[in-house]
């Protein structure tokens, strides 16, 4: 699929700034006073950011509000609903601990699963399209909420776990990236299963259904090369996880730990590229693809 720029923000800078506020809310000993606005500050600036970045992609910014009605079908109602809660109730929290330094404990703990599960829910979106073979997948979930957790512990100053989250998750999107080609080479979807034409033969195409671009060959019949994406899942791994674990190694220096968040940022952000970029659409099968 074509990697729209506002959905690779999304999904990278809302997954950051959820998995932050996940452990602000956990944490038996937080930041009081100002030193907690600023932490609230930066989560909820990338959180907001990330959801006010998805609107971009949508054909009609302003029929936003109805995507919050459809929570019994819709895994992006439900994002939308678990987000909104999510920074309610963390606000509440933050509100404790900015202002009366109090631990409202039963916001945080509540606010934290909510920040967990609104990342789930942004996972499940791309998870639940049997019509992409590479998303409908169990690495979508486990990875987005790998990064989320890892980005967190990275952003609040648990050096120590951020290092082996990191290596996990590192380990984790190896194995996902394997088993997705596997999964794709396998797919049993073909022109014949797609038209439902194949008790009668194979058929193929007799030309292409569309004589110029439209938003399906734009939006869904998007490839990448083969060489490309392997120099990419380089550089996605080196940015997101080699670099920033040598650096948590290094004696702890306030630039070397904004350096490792950095470097981590811009690997998620190529990971995220990737993971838009090589997911297939059946609908290629009509043109071709």
């Amino acid at each position: 699929m074509h990697p729209a720029p506002s959905i690779i923000l999304f999904t990278t800078l809302s997954g950051l700034g959820f998995g932050m506020l996940a452990f602000l809310g956990v944490d038996a000993t937080p930041p009081t006073g100002w030193t907690a606005f600023a932490f609230f500050a930066i989560a909820y600036l990338l959180a907001v950011g990330g959801l006010v970045s998805s609107t971009f992609h949508l054909g009609h910014p302003e029929r936003a509000m109805k995507a919050f009605t459809q929570w019994r079908s819709s895994w992006l109602s439900r994002e939308g609903l678990a987000s909104v809660a999510t920074l309610v109730v963390m606000a509440l929290y933050g509100f404790g601990l900015v202002f009366f330094d109090a631990r409202w404990s039963f916001f945080g703990l509540i606010g934290a699963v909510l920040a967990l599960l609104t990342v789930v829910a942004t996972s499940m979106i791309y998870a639940q399209m049997k019509t992409v073979p590479r998303w409908h997948h169990w690495s979508p979930p486990v990875l987005f909420l790998g990064y989320a957790i890892a980005g967190g512990a990275l952003m609040t100053g648990r050096t120590t776990l951020a290092l082996w989250l990191l290596l996990v998750i590192g380990v984790a999107q190896i194995v996902a990236w394997v088993d997705q080609d596997r999964r794709e080479k396998t797919s049993a979807t073909t022109l014949a299963t797609a038209t439902g034409l194949g008790h009668i033969g194979s058929p193929r195409a007799f030309e292409a259904p569309h004589t110029g671009e439209n938003y399906l060959t734009n939006e869904m019949v998007y490839r990448v090369g083969r060489k490309h994406a392997a120099v990419l899942k380089v550089i996605a791994l080196v940015l997101a996880i080699i670099l920033p674990v040598v650096l948590l190694m290094l004696p702890f220096h306030h630039i070397i730990a904004v350096l490792a968040v950095l470097s981590h940022l811009a690997g998620v952000l190529v990971q995220r590229w990737i993971f838009f970029a090589e997911a297939r659409h059946v609908v290629g099968l009509y043109y071709g693809r």
